[in-house]
């Protein structure tokens, strides 16, 4: 099986790397085919038509990803996936796809709810033998309205460093065994799941 994604990020971008890693844990076997669109305003405008040419190029079903508040907010509007979420499904609409296997994931928040889930791969990725850490549990990490702030907090606190996502990001991940029922207690990732 063949699963396109859509990303706003870079082409090495967190959202990137963290999402293709989960999804073949989750599916064992499948290929993954990403296209990145570099910020949300260019997701918003051309997903529609990378997803059709996903599917047209033999994917099973596309996944378009974006954060709800990315690291660069419009100051004017505050974010409401509502309004992005309509955006895009009028686009499809535009595309011809309405009644096809594209599938829309908005992350609460940002990419780091997950981590923030991720409480153990936190504590083992910022852990040395000298110096254990233990990040705190989070049991609503959706709710966190800022959780790239909350995870620099946590590398300030255990190495006096930054957190820098497109590094760190999939290294945290990768720390600790996955923990499905940690990741689930956020429901942008519940439903990231269920679309794959």
């Amino acid at each position: 099986m063949s699963i396109g994604f859509v990303f706003e990020c870079g082409p090495q971008g967190a959202d990137k790397q963290i999402c293709e890693y989960l999804a073949k844990q989750l599916r064992p076997g499948i290929a993954v085919i990403s296209q990145t669109m570099d910020n949300k305003l260019k997701l918003l405008a051309g997903a529609s038509s990378v997803a059709k040419m996903l599917l047209a190029e033999g994917c099973e079903k596309v996944v378009i990803v974006w954060d709800l508040r990315p690291a660069w907010p419009d100051k004017k509007d505050k974010p409401c996936r509502a309004t992005e979420r309509q955006t895009l499904l009028d686009a499809l609409a535009k595309e011809g796809l309405q009644n096809h296997p594209v599938y829309l994931v908005c992350v609460e928040q940002e990419l780091e709810s997950w981590l923030l889930a991720s409480d153990q791969a936190i504590s083992a990725f910022l852990s040395t033998d000298p110096h254990p850490y233990v990040a705190k549990q989070v049991k609503k990490p959706d709710q966190v309205s800022n959780p790239k702030a909350v995870m620099n907090n946590h590398f300030k606190a255990a190495r006096g460093t930054r957190y820098e996502d497109h590094v760190h990001a999939i290294k945290v991940l990768k720390a600790a065994k996955i923990d499905l029922k940690r990741l689930r207690r956020s429901v942008s990732f519940a439903r990231f799941e269920a679309k794959l």
